[in-house]
């Protein structure tokens, strides 16, 4: 993944949540939640992309918030919203 950022934190329950973006030059690559251990985490990639262009996590979840593996078709955009510890 070439580019991540997480652009937004907060507290939701007993649960902590971070949301941020991706840009994929490749075929996917590994985020940075911010958090311990990630319970769920969802992707959503830009509107301009083209129906047959997909993002998918690649984890067992759950996993290791620091290093959450996504696999995509190549370069695709969006954004991601994750819920953990």
């Amino acid at each position: 993944m070439s580019i991540e950022t997480k652009t937004h934190e907060g507290v939701a329950g007993d649960l902590r949540w971070t949301m941020g973006s991706f840009a994929s030059a490749t075929t996917g690559g590994d985020i940075n939640t911010g958090l311990h251990h990630c319970l769920f985490i969802a992707l959503t990639p830009i509107s301009a992309v083209s129906p047959t262009e997909q993002c998918a996590v690649n984890e067992t979840l759950p996993c290791d918030g620091s290093a959450v593996t996504i696999v995509t078709t190549s370069d695709v955009d969006g954004y991601w919203i994750a819920f953990g510890y």
